[in-house]
């Protein structure tokens, strides 16, 4: 959970911790207009409608309003927003021209493969759609499974011990902090300092090695040996940015 603490400073844009009964509560206000149970008015009419009101067109027939998405199709607006962190994934969705909300929170990495199936079968039975939500989530978990075990192929575990000879003791990123390198009962372990994980290694197919997260919520972390001006160092990328830890001298 130290992980996920780390939205707090982003606030309000994300950050909320809640249960499903109180978040469906709270989509019971979204359809009643601003208006709780016993006919008090939270919210002006006026201020709720004007979240939905698009400020950014993010498909054809999606808008984003203010913390909300709100997606029309076949004439129907289906007003939503979705939930993700380290162990966690969620969705709430409404629909205001029916009166009808509905929440999903899960413990779980996975629960991605969910929510949006989720969605889609609310509004199979609803509308008498196509049933096609239930073989959509047998197709994907087949996926996941096959994925999963393709994956495993690759890695060694606990890592080679020939590769995590080639490892010093401590690294440091100006824009991510330091990361220590430990073992623990024949595993190697990369320590943030507030988080930490075993690793695998795995040989990619430009001759380079990975040290891969493998410790449930931060598993695939992918750090590749390199250098960086003479010095030992690990890389971290993703799509648009690369952050360089460099060896550092031990404290």
């Amino acid at each position: 959970m130290d992980g996920n603490y780390s939205i707090v400073p982003v606030r309000p844009a994300g950050g909320m911790w809640t249960s499903a009964r109180d978040l469906s509560n709270y989509l019971r206000m979204e359809l009643s207009l601003g208006q709780l149970p016993d006919g008090t008015q939270l919210v002006s009419k006026e201020s709720l409608l004007e979240r939905r009101k698009g400020q950014v067109q993010t498909g054809e027939d999606t808008v984003y309003g203010m913390g909300l998405v709100v997606s029309t199709q076949y004439g129907i607006p289906v007003v939503s927003h979705g939930g993700s962190l380290f162990g966690y994934k969620s969705t709430m969705i409404f629909l205001p021209d029916h009166g009808v909300g509905a929440v999903i929170l899960t413990n779980s990495d996975t629960g991605g493969y969910l929510t949006g199936l989720f969605r889609r079968r609310l509004l199979e039975v609803l509308f008498d759609g196509k049933p096609e939500a239930i073989e959509q989530a047998k197709a994907a978990n087949a996926q996941r499974i096959a994925n999963r075990a393709k994956t495993r192929e690759r890695l060694v575990v606990p890592a080679d011990p020939a590769e995590v000879g080639k490892l010093v003791a401590r690294y440091s990123s100006p824009a991510l902090g330091t990361l220590t390198v430990r073992t623990r009962d024949g595993a190697t372990i990369f320590d943030f300092g507030k988080w930490y994980s075993s690793v695998a290694s795995r040989k990619n197919d430009d001759g380079t090695t990975s040290f891969i997260l493998i410790d449930p919520a931060v598993s695939s972390f992918n750090f590749v040996l390199g250098e960086r001006d003479g010095k030992k160092a690990l890389i971290v990328r993703d799509a648009q940015h690369e952050y360089a830890f460099i060896e550092s001298a031990s404290r």
